[in-house]
């Protein structure tokens, strides 16, 4: 399973609405973890600086629907700050992600909202895939297990939304907001799966929440 499908289990509920505490800024999450899925594929690399941009190296098909698909709405922004790509939402992955979970017997297509209005509900019909992935993001937060790139990745992703406390209460065993977020930045410094990818990926994310509430800051501020 992608990351991507992986981080959009977490966001969701069983009844297939997305998480109270990752609602605004879900867009940021998934476009971050699609772009290190296609890092994974060698389709795509992060640039090592402060600012990094993100540059797609091959166009070829990966094979994978919602990687391909994703690759090439990208191409034409190669070269682009990874900040700004994430505030793009042409390059959400979220209905081929869908589809792909659909396809893979997680997810299944249900009603629509209040008298049929809103968006197609899709909720999780096999809670198997999610329960491993709290099983194991539990396993490697207490130390009992290594974590992978994706392990390090989701989480640095979560807590970069500021969402990690809120969706792994559970996983994170008693840990308070602070306790946990200083886990998780340890896991990712100090571990090679975490890489520069993941690292760089967190620092954005941060830098376009922080890029999204300015607006709300000055207005409130200003009032």
């Amino acid at each position: 399973m992608l990351i991507v499908e992986e981080l959009h289990l977490l966001l969701t509920r069983p009844d297939g609405r997305v998480e109270s505490a990752a609602s605004v800024h879900r867009l940021f999450g998934a476009i971050a973890a699609v772009i290190v899925d296609l890092s994974v594929q060698g389709r795509v690399v992060v640039t090592e600086e402060k600012n990094p941009a993100v540059q797609v190296v091959s166009a070829e098909p990966t094979g994978n629907p919602v990687l391909d698909a994703t690759l090439v709405r990208l191409e034409p922004l190669s070269g682009k700050r990874l900040q700004s790509l994430l505030m793009r939402s042409k390059l959400d992955p979220l209905d081929h992600v869908i589809e792909s979970l659909v396809v893979q017997g997680v997810l299944v297509r249900g009603e629509r909202g209040f008298f049929g209005w809103g968006s197609l509900r899709t909720p999780e019909s096999d809670p198997g895939p999610e329960m491993l992935i709290r099983s194991r993001l539990a396993a490697v937060l207490s130390g009992s297990a290594a974590p992978t790139q994706a392990d390090v990745t989701i989480l640095a992703i979560l807590q970069g939304m500021n969402a990690a406390h809120p969706i792994l209460k559970n996983e994170a065993a008693g840990a308070s907001a602070g306790q946990l977020k200083k886990r998780i930045e340890q896991l990712v410094s100090g571990s090679a799966a975490g890489d520069a990818v993941t690292k760089a990926v967190n620092t954005a994310i941060a830098a376009a929440l922080m890029a999204a509430m300015t607006p709300v800051i000055v207005a409130t501020t200003t009032g």
